[in-house]
């Protein structure tokens, strides 16, 4: 097991600013252009990474009128299975030239693949790592096949128990795969909050001994600031340019300015995170002089005797700290002193 995985070169774990994900998905909404700029949104917003889908209707589901391949409830209600996907995917002729394009901005690019001819066709593109998405986490089959291709793995959970990410993981294994990370996920669009129980993630990180991220749903994001604190390395959101634009996942993307304060905000949080250190910080070294110490509030001859009434702790901090006052008081001046001069060891006899 490890800690950490490299993608493109750059090391993803807890010791690392978390790697974000911008999910592309279905928000070209059938159109190769608005592609274009997403993957121009994601560099220019400070995206680790886009991520498409790589499949077709046929590839996903069939064709039917049936009940099964109907939905009867949630976002996309009224749909069948076949007519949903036939609108969100991605044409695989689109694959090369966006590719090419992410190369040429300095994004790195990959996918999620939903069947073995997809791992094929992005194999041929030279992907430099595989995202197994939650439906698809219990196809065990599909695992080992990416995990063939020696590349990285990101894994998302949702809805799986911790038997089934344990048989993904297993699978990932026996296939040959050696950088492996999982994201906690809740498989709801949108998801609420209170759904996520991030202290999984701490969980996950101990059960099963690989980077964790989290896969979030959620409208805004405040969630995945809130991972970074767990641990979590990876955060996934879903991207779009325009969240009214109407397509199947616009209602809970990320538009360009949120996606740019995740990247901000992700980084800032994990920095707060820090070392374990009780030590005094640079930033607060000028504030020094704010605390109390102990000063002389009246004018004082030589030998005379130091009492309450004499020193008290106020602030600045540029005498002695206030506990020793207890051994100040009861002796005698060394000097004449004035009102308002700090008390140092040598003040007193």
């Amino acid at each position: 097991m490890t800690n950490s995985i490299s993608i493109n070169g750059r090391c993803i774990s807890i010791n690392h600013s978390p790697y974000i994900i911008a999910e592309m998905s279905a928000n070209h909404n059938g159109d190769i252009n608005n592609a274009y700029k997403i993957i121009k949104m994601a560099k220019s917003a400070g995206a680790s990474a886009i991520k498409m889908q790589t499949y077709t209707p046929d590839t996903l589901t069939i064709d039917s009128s049936l009940p099964d391949f109907q939905l009867t409830d949630g976002l996309w209600s009224g749909r069948s299975l076949y007519d949903l996907y036939s609108e969100a995917y991605t044409p695989w002729d689109w694959h090369k030239p966006l590719f090419e394009y992410a190369k040429k901005l300095d994004i790195t690019v990959f996918s999620s693949p939903f069947d073995n001819t997809a791992v094929d066709l992005l194999e041929d593109l030279n992907a430099p790592a595989y995202k197994i998405a939650s439906f698809e986490a219990v196809d065990l089959p599909l695992i080992k096949y990416v995990a063939k291709t020696g590349k990285p793995m990101i894994i998302s959970t949702g809805m799986a128990d911790a038997e089934e990410i344990q048989e993904a993981i297993d699978a990932a294994r026996e296939g040959g795969c050696k950088e492996l990370a999982i994201l906690h996920c809740v498989s709801g669009y949108p998801a609420p909050a209170e759904d996520y129980n991030l202290k999984t993630i701490i969980d996950m990180q101990n059960r099963f001994g690989v980077p964790v991220g989290l896969s979030d749903h959620t409208l805004d994001n405040t969630t995945a600031i809130a991972s970074v604190a767990l641990g979590s390395c990876i955060i996934e959101k879903h991207v779009t340019l325009d969240r009214a634009g109407g397509g199947p996942d616009d209602s809970f993307s990320l538009e360009p300015q949120e996606l740019e304060a995740l990247c901000n905000d992700s980084k800032t949080a994990w920095n707060a995170l820090g070392n374990v250190d009780y030590g005094r910080k640079s930033s607060e070294l000028g504030n020094l002089k704010f605390r109390r110490s102990l000063y002389f509030v009246k004018d004082m001859a030589a030998g005379e005797i130091i009492t309450e009434d004499t020193v008290k702790s106020i602030r600045p901090g540029y005498g002695l700290a206030p506990k020793y006052l207890e051994q100040v008081l009861g002796k005698k001046v060394r000097l004449a002193v004035k009102c308002g001069t700090a008390v140092k060891l040598d003040s007193y006899q």
